[in-house]
Parts: C-alpha cells; sequence; structure tokens
C-alpha cells in the first residue's frame, strides 16, 4: 500500500517507521533539517530500553513530488493542517484515503454525524469552515492516538508506550476499506481494532488530553507529578467532569470510569506530554484543539466550564508569550551556590524563559 504521511514529529516519524519496516511504500512530507536529516539517514527509532533503528523512508519537501497515494496520514498538530490543505489534491486518486491524527475535538466532528448538529463547523480547529470545504469527509477515517512518544531531534524518534491506534468510519459502518486499514496497522505492529463509535474514543482520549496536557505545560510536570499531587489531581478530574458533561450532552459515553483514566495516565509514569515537550521548545502549543474546542462545545450545549476556561486563559497567555517573545520555557535545576545564601538574596529561579533559534 502506498502512504504519505504528512508531518514526520514523534507520531508521524513512529507511524512512518513501523510502517515502512512493515514492507509498505512510504514518503514523508518534511521540511528544513527534519528532511535533510531524512534524507541523509533515514527515521532513527528509539525504543524505550534505547535500541535505535535507521529506517529508509522516501522523504520529500512538496506533497506534488509524492505522487498518488492510497492513504494519506495527516501526522501534523491541529492548526497545522490548514497549511497543507491546498496541496493534498496532488496526492490523491479517486479512492485515496485520509487520516488525520490530531489529538482533540477534530474539524470534522460533526461530518457524516447525523442530528440536530450535523455539518456544523467547529470554529476552533477549522475557523470559518475552510478544511471542511477542502476535504471531503467521505475520504476520512477516524483514527485516535493512544501511544507516547518523544522527538529527540530531526529524524529521531522515541518510542515511550503504547501501540493503539482505533479506526472508524465516520457513520460508524463496517467498510472494506476500513478493514484493509486495520490491517495496514497491524501489519506494522500496531493495535487497530475498528469501532463503530470513534467519537466515544476520541473523547475517552481527550478526557487525558484536556487536563494532563495544559496542567504539565503550565507546571513543567509529568504525568505521574500531575496524578500524584492532591491539587493537580482535583484540577485534571473537575477538568475531565465538565468534558464528560458535553460529550454525554452530545450522545457520546466513556467505556471507562473517570477514576480508572486517570490511574491509567498515572501508570504512563514520567513523561513529559507533547504540550510540555512543544512549550520547552518554543512551539505553538495546540491549546484550541485540546481545549478551545471543547468549551466551544460546551456553549452549543449550554454547559458551563469554569475550570477548562481558567486553563485554557492561562495556557493562551504562556503561548502569546512564547510566540511574540520567541522564547523556549524549560525547567532547570538550580544551581548550587558556594556561598550559603543569605536571608536578603533572592533565590535563583528554577525555570527560566530562554529565547529560542528562529
Amino acid at each position: 500500500m502506498r502512504v504519505c504521511v504528512i508531518g514526520a514529529g514523534s507520531i508521524g516519524g513512529f507511524v512512518a517507521a513501523r510502517m515502512a519496516s512493515a514492507g509498505d511504500e512510504v514518503t514523508v512530507l518534511a521540511r528544513g533539517a527534519t528532511l535533510a536529516a531524512i534524507r541523509a539517514h533515514g527515521i532513527r527509532l528509539e525504543s524505550a530500553d534505547g535500541n535505535i533503528q535507521s529506517v529508509t523512508v522516501r522523504a520529500v519537501a512538496r506533497l506534488a513530488d509524492a505522487g498518488p497515494q492510497d492513504v494519506i496520514i495527516l501526522a501534523v498538530k491541529a492548526h497545522q493542517v490548514v497549511d497543507v490543505v491546498d496541496e493534498l489534491p496532488a496526492a490523491m486518486h479517486a479512492d485515496t484515503v485520509i487520516i488525520p491524527m490530531q489529538n482533540g475535538v477534530p474539524w470534522w466532528y460533526f461530518q457524516r454525524y447525523g442530528g440536530a448538529h450535523d455539518g456544523h463547523v467547529v470554529e476552533s480547529v477549522d475557523p470559518g469552515g475552510r478544511l471542511l470545504r477542502q476535504i471531503d469527509p467521505r475520504r476520512i477515517v477516524g483514527c485516535v492516538v493512544y501511544p507516547a512518544c518523544e522527538l529527540i531531534g530531526p529524524g529521531h524518534v522515541r518510542h515511550v508506550e503504547g501501540e493503539r491506534f482505533p479506526l472508524g468510519e465516520l457513520d460508524g459502518q463496517s467498510t472494506e476499506r476500513v478493514a484493509n486499514l486495520s490491517a495496514l496497522f497491524v501489519r506494522a505492529g500496531f493495535k487497530s481494532p475498528v469501532l463503530d463509535a470513534i467519537r466515544n474514543e476520541i473523547w475517552l482520549k481527550l478526557w487525558g488530553n484536556l487536563s494532563f496536557n495544559p496542567i504539565s505545560a503550565l507546571a513543567h510536570a509529568t504525568l505521574a507529578d500531575i496524578c500524584a499531587f492532591p491539587l493537580s489531581r482535583e484540577l485534571a478530574a473537575n477538568m475531565m467532569r465538565e468534558a464528560q458533561t458535553i460529550a454525554t450532552q452530545l450522545g457520546a459515553s466513556f467505556r471507562v470510569s473517570l477514576e480508572r483514566r486517570l490511574e491509567g495516565a498515572a501508570k504512563v509514569g514520567h513523561h513529559k506530554t507533547s504540550m510540555l515537550q512543544d512549550v520547552e521548545s518554543g512551539r505553538d502549543p495546540e491549546i484550541d484543539a485540546l481545549v478551545g474546542s471543547v468549551i466551544e462545545l460546551g456553549k452549543i450545549t449550554a454547559t458551563p466550564t469554569p475550570y477548562l476556561e481558567t486553563v485554557y486563559a492561562l495556557m493562551k497567555l504562556l503561548g502569546n508569550r512564547i510566540a511574540t517573545e520567541q522564547i523556549s520555557i524549560r525547567a532547570q535545576p538550580k544551581q548550587a551556590s558556594a556561598a550559603p545564601l543569605m536571608s536578603s538574596a533572592m533565590p535563583p529561579l528554577s525555570r527560566q524563559a530562554q529565547p529560542h533559534a528562529a
């Protein structure tokens, strides 16, 4: 199967390397240092135990150079999809399937949905409905991304844990194409069940993303830190309760309890969320897809969201600082002082805002 992965970051690089290793014809769309690195030595995929393999994949800077693809995997962040949407037709044939791998509420959430909100545009992730107009929802197969990965450097991905990529048609039908896509993922060593209610699974994943990601970015904490500290654990739980009310109003259901979802996050351990990694690298955090969109759906369902709105405001402020001041923010250990610290002295900051390279 000819597969094009758009975006060779942590998840995109992971998926591309696994599928290429399984023998599928994989092309990645990459730019700058990432493109150069992949062309030079392939994608370097590092396992949790430190074992590294280099996987050769074709890398292009323009989708027009990829040629027609059977599957296009959108592995860029939610706010970056609009940057590639104009290029998509150059890599499509009549039956090309598009698999979006964005976290949060997807732009296609209400497409092929049925009911009162069918066709509604989620402005937080698709301002003005541009993606809806340019991507035929009949081409889309929903996907939920569970693996945790870290981008060590250009073209170098570390897999932390997780193998699941559930798939599902937007209208819940069981089709031959979704079965073939599941087989594609399974061939690459993933767990990829076909679900008849993919939106339920989106909410289950989002349940953690909308709480743990911004809390981790604001507090520079890992999942284990957040779940072990009573105040942050309760904050996450309150954000999740607001989201659960919204999801239920929209007809979604949760197959696990809130407490079990919290425990699942704790078991991941000292993993930095993608949003914390973005803050540390000076990248724009995807707060609108993870939290802003849920607040928007709260307004649709007349659900109060005070906890979500508070954390959203703080993350938007942090994101604005990163963008306007061109900084990255990373927690650093205090430097040991050669002399005793005087009571009137200002202690050194353990977290410093550092300019990042443009």
